[in-house]
């Protein structure tokens, strides 16, 4: 069922799935202060329900067009902080979210639009998707959007994108990291559940550990990132369900998992 309390947002839970779509089709799904708190909330309210997987969605003509320029036009310097530090807490709380979080992209993902795309957990793209930093275009350069892409795509494409601020198509996208799979518009739902049906099978709360380790460790040096994975494995070695994994291997039989 959708919710009520949010103006730009629609949520249902749907099964272990909970669904968030971005409902500001006349203003292209932009990131204003008000979207971005309510995406923030519907985040923080999924991360306690008992939901294994979120999908992110955008409503209408475009996945997202980044941040809306009419709710940044008179923000001074305290102002923009302001926002910015908004929009970076949305992007550290879908990581922090036990849940695996995958984007549901169609159209175009720009600028901040395409910041949420990278920092979604997984991404699928229907082929008709583009993906852009325009900001190397314009007078205001896309610094924040271009630290998750960065880390998704690497260094010489990160500049591409960025300087260039020319899209790149979904195939591209594939090719380059920035989403894991591409397909024909009319799979993208088919897709999109296929993957987070297989990305969240097995323990829920051995996955919940397993994804913020892995965003612990990630541009770690080697060894502090060994540092992190052995204590956080040796730790999650006592849990009931690697205790339940071991046995029922040794038993020749499926497990059953308390979370």
């Amino acid at each position: 069922m959708s919710s009520p309390q949010y103006q730009h947002l629609l949520t249902e839970q749907d099964g272990a799935t909970v669904r968030i779509t971005m409902n500001r089709p006349n203003r292209r799904n932009s990131l204003s202060s008000a979207h971005l708190a309510e995406l923030k909330q519907a985040f923080e309210a999924a991360a306690e329900t008992k939901a294994t997987g979120i999908v992110l969605a955008g409503a209408g003509p475009v996945f997202s067009s980044g941040h809306d320029f009419g709710d940044m036009a008179d923000r001074d310097l305290a102002g923009m902080r302001e926002m910015l530090r908004l929009c970076e807490s949305l992007m550290r709380t879908i990581h922090a979210v036990p849940q695996v979080v995958i984007a549901r992209v169609h159209a175009l993902a720009m600028a901040a639009g395409c910041q949420l795309v990278a920092s979604c957990d997984l991404a699928v793209a229907a082929e008709s998707a583009a993906f852009a930093l325009p900001g190397g275009k314009g007078g205001w350069f896309c610094h924040t959007p271009a630290v998750p892409v960065a880390r998704s795509i690497g260094r010489k494409r990160l500049m591409e994108m960025a300087l260039t601020g020319d899209p790149i198509d979904a195939a591209t996208a594939e090719r380059w990291g920035l989403i894991n799979r591409v397909v024909p518009d009319a799979e993208l739902d088919a897709a999109v559940d296929d993957l987070l049906a297989r990305a969240t099978r097995g323990s829920r709360q051995a996955k919940a550990v397993g994804k913020q380790t892995l965003y612990a460790q990630l541009d770690r040096p080697e060894a502090d990132a060994y540092a992190i994975a052995t204590e956080v494995m040796a730790g999650t070695s006592q849990s009931a369900d690697a205790r339940e994994q071991t046995q029922a291997f040794l038993a020749k039989r499926k497990p059953t998992f308390e979370g």
